[in-house]
């Protein structure tokens, strides 16, 4: 069993930073993607990016360019760098691992950007 904690939510204005953090309880990056997902109050969760420890990332177009995800295999840990942030932007945000029969999944940290 691997266990995923975020961290770095918070409350930013628009145009604000903030930088999420997952920590892995083994070194599953090293072999396995990793990925962000985010769910708003009354929507569906939405993949936000995903990276790999080679380097490969991936993002959700409306956060292209605005968010960076890496990882950090020695720590076991994958960022999300998050710039510019918008109101839409608001939601739990969730890192994730994929495995059979089920994902690994974090507990989420709240991302609130206000006008």
């Amino acid at each position: 069993q691997v266990q995923l904690v975020e961290s770095g939510g918070g409350l930013v204005q628009t145009g604000g930073s903030l930088r999420l953090s997952c920590v892995a309880s083994t070194s599953i990056f090293n072999i396995r993607p990793m990925k962000w997902y985010r769910q708003a109050p009354g929507k569906e969760r939405e993949s936000v990016a995903s990276a790999t420890v080679f380097g490969g990332t991936s993002y959700l177009d409306s956060v292209e360019g605005r968010f960076t995800c890496s990882v950090d295999s020695a720590k076991n840990t994958v960022y999300l760098q998050m710039n510019n942030l918008k109101t839409e932007d608001t939601a739990v945000y969730y890192c994730s691992v994929p495995n059979k029969p089920n994902d690994y999944w974090g507990q989420g940290t709240q991302v609130t950007v206000s006008s």
